[in-house]
């Protein structure tokens, strides 16, 4: 067990229950302040001022707007399955907080007279808590588009489930390099074997993988393809109104919270400060409550990236969305997963000094670069095939017309001759 383990096996009860408090309130607290910045900050980037109404700079806009939510009719469609219409939002917002729990925010310090670590919960497989976590809020998405009894809903969990899914899997595979450096799937461990340098700048490939692959997971611009307002009206949650609703957006704002948090954790050095003021008073900044701030500092870095990413690119196709994960991230994400295990064997047999292994590593960062970018761009099989002729109405059943195709006006059908006299016979007996 380690000693971060045994501080946290011996905390009591009382200072359990402050840690999930402050836990809570923070994510919440984040969520009301991340929302009112990406407006601010993408008002800026469109020459607009952003809230600035309700209290200083409009920083009460998010907590009025969710006073709101909270007051407005809740309504439940007919068609809807009750209580996992209910159950669905719930889903969708617990895992979201429970995977902060495994998150170290700082070192051993005092609290009150007891010695403990900045964490709630110190495990041996935390990365693991993590992607369960994620795995179980797919289950949130898909039962809310099923339950609604809607299509267009169910459209979106569908959408959405197959897109989590996907980037869990390259997700997944980031984490095997810091695994193997690090020797350990506890959060804390991978924390202190970055005390002398971040894994960002040790492994970039598996770090440019994962904030990817992060902004899919939380189905985010460019990637919200699930929400997109022009495809499926307001994806999986169109049907949800009032607190319901506010769930589903709790969730995915502490989403955006916790994987910039895990983020921090795995590839810029968790709660240390960065260099040069890891060098002030012999690491005199990473004791205290020191390190809390350089944590939210990183955190907030990564939040930053979410707003400016929506601000400024658009959203892709779904094709061009799936590709991206299966077709790059994936195999490439292999690959890079067999060559540091290659130099790895190379350091620890001592056949390759550091020179070589930043060279090696350089090397192979280059060429997954340039297969990725020199691969040829083949045709889809809708590119190459022929466009099929808009279909005439009266074929038997209704289809509705092409995009940018009018099919031609049936010929007008003539009735016989036996239909006119029985038509104008009746006409006469009337």
């Amino acid at each position: 067990m380690t000693r971060t383990a045994e501080l946290l096996a011996d905390d009591p009860i009382w200072l359990v229950l402050i840690k999930v408090v402050v836990i809570f309130a923070f994510l919440v607290l984040m969520t009301l302040l991340t929302i009112w910045a990406e407006r601010r900050v993408i008002g800026r980037m469109q020459h607009r001022a952003g809230p600035n109404r309700a209290g200083p700079f409009g920083m009460l806009q998010s907590l009025a707007d969710g006073l709101k939510l909270a007051f407005k009719e809740d309504i439940r469609p007919v068609m809807a399955d009750k209580w996992v219409y209910f159950l669905a939002p719930v889903i969708s917002a617990a895992p979201a907080l429970v995977s902060f729990s495994v998150m170290p925010i700082g070192p051993e310090v005092t609290v009150f007279g007891e010695r403990t670590a900045l964490q709630l919960v110190e495990l041996p497989v935390g990365l693991l808590v993590v992607l369960a976590s994620a795995s179980i809020g797919v289950y949130g998405i898909v039962l809310a588009g099923w339950s609604s009894g809607s299509p267009y809903p169910l459209l979106g969990s569908l959408r959405s489930a197959a897109q989590v899914i996907s980037y869990e899997i390259a997700m997944g595979l980031s984490f095997v390099a810091v695994i193997m450096y690090s020797g350990t799937l506890s959060t804390s461990g991978i924390v202190a074997a970055q005390a002398h340098g971040w894994f960002a700048f040790v492994l970039p490939f598996s770090f440019v993988v994962y904030v990817v692959s992060m902004v899919g997971e939380t189905n985010r611009a460019p990637f919200d393809l699930p929400e997109a307002e022009s495809e499926l009206v307001g994806g999986f949650h169109t049907e949800y109104s009032s607190l319901k609703f506010a769930l589903f957006f709790l969730a995915e704002y502490i989403n955006m919270v916790t994987v910039s948090a895990l983020c921090t954790t795995l590839f810029l050095g968790g709660w240390h400060a960065p260099w040069p003021l890891s060098l002030i008073g012999g690491g005199v900044l990473d004791t205290g409550f020191w390190p809390v701030l350089w944590f939210l500092g990183k955190t907030l870095f990564f939040l930053f990236v979410f707003v400016w990413l929506r601000g400024t690119l658009p959203r892709l196709r779904y094709d061009q969305f799936m590709d991206l994960g299966w077709k790059f991230l994936v195999p490439m994400s292999l690959v890079w997963i067999v060559a540091v295990t290659v130099i790895r064997a190379l350091r620890n047999e001592e056949l390759l000094s550091s020179p070589q292994f930043l060279a090696f590593g350089a090397v192979v960062i280059v060429v997954l670069g340039a297969v990725a970018f020199l691969l040829p761009n083949r045709a889809t099989p809708q590119d190459t095939e022929e466009e099929p002729a808009a279909p005439l109405a009266g074929s038997g059943f209704p289809v509705p017309p092409l995009d940018l195709q009018v099919p031609p006006t049936p010929p007008r059908q003539r009735s016989s001759a036996g239909a006119e006299d029985g038509s104008k016979e009746g006409v006469g007996g009337v």
